[in-house]
């Protein structure tokens, strides 16, 4: 029997079984609705509210400064659209490799007459803050740039993005879903007025997230209905899942730095066995500032989607892009902003490493990834 190896945790993770723990109550005893005043629905309002305080108390920011929502593609919607629809018009700044959730956020407000520019990145995957400034224009509404790519991991310049945009006065919309309880965030040092967040990402629960917004930022609510979140989000909150949300964000509290230090090893690991065993490789994305269990590796003249395949039969999970664009034929997008040969890009696969990841797990996807890479190639017409 094969052994079995997740290196998809980019995509999702495994929950805590700490947070399955601290969420089943709210999923019984503590059923009630949290805008309910009687004492069902006080003891959910009381769940929600510590959750939202071991959030804030981890981003050092206030309470009344955390908002939930459904997942990271709410948050991003809500940061983007609610900014720019409290301005009415105007001009957005944002990278060309954003999640979808943000491109397709600026796009459509596009649709509705605001103006935006989307920034080149360099071959590492980076923004150049000068670029930044230089984009800014007198009627610039908002600046959207990601913390790290999902794909390729690379960690953007955001201080010194935050700063042009703090300079200017203009609001500063950070995508930290894949950074949250990953890496350190400070949002005062970076000037970020707009963090998005998600549980799934960091051993919490699907279906929940949050967003940041910085006192004092001006937006207007993009879902209508009741006096939720203090008005900026419609809807009775998933209670079950915020709990665990914020049981989640105290256990990363925990374990984030000794993690980070251990998966930037085995991520090392696993870029060097392949890289001193397999032929015609290359690694996408910055190579040190770059999120800790992230490897993007492209194998040229071999498609990414055979790759995935060929390890799952193995046993071995890992994905030819972010979960969101997996299936399409397509190079990816973040690639091809990157400048990276369509040879090449065709055959990217990421590796993105979790807690539960060991050093014998790098070196079985080794063993596995180097005789199939080896079959795939020997079946493409013209290769020696």
């Amino acid at each position: 029997m094969n052994r079995r190896v997740y290196l998809d945790h980019n995509a999702s993770t495994p929950v805590y079984p700490e947070v399955v723990e601290a969420m089943l109550p709210y999923f019984g005893e503590r059923f009630g609705n949290p805008s309910s005043v009687h004492g069902f629905g006080q003891e959910a309002r009381e769940g929600l509210e510590t959750a939202r305080e071991q959030i804030a108390h981890f981003l050092r920011a206030g309470k009344e400064e955390i908002v939930f929502t459904s997942g990271g593609t709410e948050s991003d919607n809500l940061a983007i659209k609610g900014v720019a629809l409290g301005r009415g018009r105007g001009h957005l700044i944002t990278s060309r490799i954003e999640h979808h959730a943000v491109l397709r956020a600026v796009e459509s407000l596009e649709g509705l007459g605001f103006e935006a520019t989307y920034l080149d990145v360099d071959g590492d995957g980076l923004v150049d803050p000068e670029a930044v400034q230089r984009a800014v224009r007198s009627d610039t509404v908002l600046i959207s740039v990601m913390h790290a790519n999902s794909e390729i991991g690379t960690i953007q310049p955001v201080r010194e993005i935050g700063a042009i945009a703090r300079a200017r006065g203009i609001p500063f919309h950070v995508d930290g879903v894949q950074t949250f309880g990953k890496v350190p965030i400070d949002l005062d040092a970076c000037n970020i007025d707009l963090l998005s967040f998600s549980g799934h990402k960091i051993y919490g629960p699907k279906g929940v997230a949050g967003l940041y917004i910085r006192k004092g930022t001006r937006m207007v609510s993009v879902q209508h209905g009741g006096e939720h979140e203090r008005r900026r989000r419609a809807g009775t909150e998933n209670v079950a899942g915020i709990v665990g949300l914020g049981r989640a964000v105290q256990m990363r509290s925990r374990d984030m730095a000794g993690e980070a230090a251990r998966l930037t090893g085995l991520r090392d690991r696993l870029w060097e066995g392949i890289r001193t065993r397999v032929p015609d490789v290359r690694l996408s994305g910055h190579p040190t500032r770059r999120l800790p269990g992230t490897c993007n590796i492209c194998f040229r003249d071999v498609e990414s989607e055979s790759i995935v395949l060929g390890l799952d039969l193995k046993g071995v999970a890992v994905s030819a892009g972010s979960a969101c664009t997996s299936g399409n034929v397509e190079p990816s997008y973040v690639l091809v902003a990157m400048g990276v040969p369509v040879a090449w890009s065709m055959g990217a696969v990421r590796h993105s490493l979790g807690r539960s990841t060991t050093a014998e797990d790098i070196d079985y996807v080794v063993e596995a990834t180097v005789p199939l890479v080896a079959k795939l190639r020997s079946a493409v017409p013209g290769r020696v």
